[in-house]
């Protein structure tokens, strides 16, 4: 337990010796949260000051746990090691701390018979005669406390009390927003190892599935010594793992490249182009919206959905014939894509792969404000169809 904070090193008084109250540590509090220091440091480099403050003779400062089931020590000055070990971690509801912590007020008390009971240990109650707890509160929620020990009963004046009080919801504000921080890191990393994982699998494991379904077929034509098609195949399987190495190289770098520069409309043609020649489908784009207007986001989106579903087809379909079909109602934008095989409604109750897929998709209509419905075609086959609103200048043309 680290209680040599370098900017900390104050002589403690002796015991009963105290110091006025001094309202610059205010000032220094709300400096140190603002410099965004360490929070835990900040908490130690403090205890010290309050210490002479009160005139105690050791103290610790206690943070609540994540779980919310403990106050765990974060700090320490004047304590034997012994009782640090045992005093590690105490219950919210425990003596003093417990009334500190449920009250959210000032608690001095002189029963150490909780502490003594605890630690097993004769320090609190002999040694120590006198406790004040100190909560860390945030608009009604305590967060943290600072204890305070002494041999004697503490004179602690009212200037002192209110000083104390105002330390605490400053402490605990820092506190509050400490954790407000920490939860929206979380947040953010979830966030980009979602997107990670959606890169890897629209990016990489298409690509790789289609290599793998090539396999089969070059080995038949291997065995059957029909070299056109071996060296077709060949073709295919060397075509896929350098797409592969290039988009994992992309993806390293930062998840993936950026969106084409020339548009959508440009990646969404050449998306066609690749599945016509890998997937030997017959592929017809239709685009009734030759003034859509989006954000790079927004079509960085729009194209993973539309080549996740074009790599459904290749994977799930068995189909002859696709459709990709760019529509438009009111302010809302329609990207239909169609096929006239097996369907991935067959394919996606088995697959987990399909599953996952589908998810992702889900998650970027999501992103876009809108939604992705996946259902059977009229005729046979299946239809997923992505709904979001979008901006429409019907003067522009990419």
């Amino acid at each position: 337990m680290r209680t040599d904070w370098p900017d900390s090193k104050v002589a403690l008084p002796p015991p009963h010796g105290r110091r006025a109250p001094d309202t610059g540590i205010l000032a220094e509090i709300t400096a140190g949260v603002s410099a965004g220091t360490d929070l835990h440091g900040l908490l130690g480099r403090f205890l010290a000051p309050i210490m002479q403050i009160a005139g105690a003779r050791a103290g610790a400062v206690r943070v609540l746990s994540d779980d919310g089931d403990r106050l765990q020590m974060i700090s320490e000055v004047g304590l034997p090691a012994h009782v640090v070990d045992t005093e590690r971690n105490v219950n919210p509801d425990c003596g003093t701390c417990g009334s500190a912590f449920a009250g959210d007020t000032i608690v001095s008390a002189a029963d150490m018979g909780y502490c003594a009971r605890h630690g097993a240990d004769s320090y609190f109650g002999q040694e120590v005669r006198q406790m004040m707890a100190v909560p860390l509160t945030y608009r009604g929620r305590v967060l943290g406390l600072y204890n305070l020990f002494f041999d004697a009963q503490p004179a602690v004046e009212a200037d002192s009390s209110a000083l104390f009080k105002s330390i605490g919801e400053l402490l605990g504000l820092a506190l509050h927003n400490a954790l407000l921080e920490r939860d929206t890191l979380r947040a953010a990393v979830l966030s980009e190892r979602q997107a990670m994982a959606a890169e890897v699998h629209d990016s990489i494991a298409q690509t790789l599935a289609f290599a793998k379904m090539r396999m089969p077929l070059l080995q038949e034509a291997v065995t059957t010594h029909d070299e056109a098609q071996a060296l077709r195949y060949c073709a295919d399987v060397r075509q896929a793992l350098s797409s592969v190495h290039s988009n994992l190289r992309e993806v390293l770098a930062h998840f993936r490249a950026p969106m084409d520069p020339l548009g959508l409309k440009h990646a969404l043609h050449a998306a066609v182009a690749e599945f016509r020649e890998l997937a030997r489908v017959d592929l017809v784009l239709d685009d009734r919206v030759p003034g859509l207007q989006l954000s790079t986001a927004q079509e960085f989106q729009v194209l993973r959905i539309v080549q996740e579903a074009l790599a459904n087809i290749t994977k799930h379909a068995r189909a002859r014939h696709a459709w990709l079909t760019l529509g438009r109602l009111g302010g809302v934008i329609d990207v239909a894509i169609e096929d006239d095989g097996a369907g991935l409604l067959a394919a996606s109750g088995s697959d987990d792969a399909s599953h996952y897929g589908l998810d992702i998709m889900r998650q970027r209509a999501t992103s876009l404000g809108g939604t992705l419905e996946v259902s059977p075609r009229e005729g046979g086959g299946t239809r997923v169809c992505l709904r979001f609103p979008a901006e429409f200048d019907g003067t522009a043309a990419r």
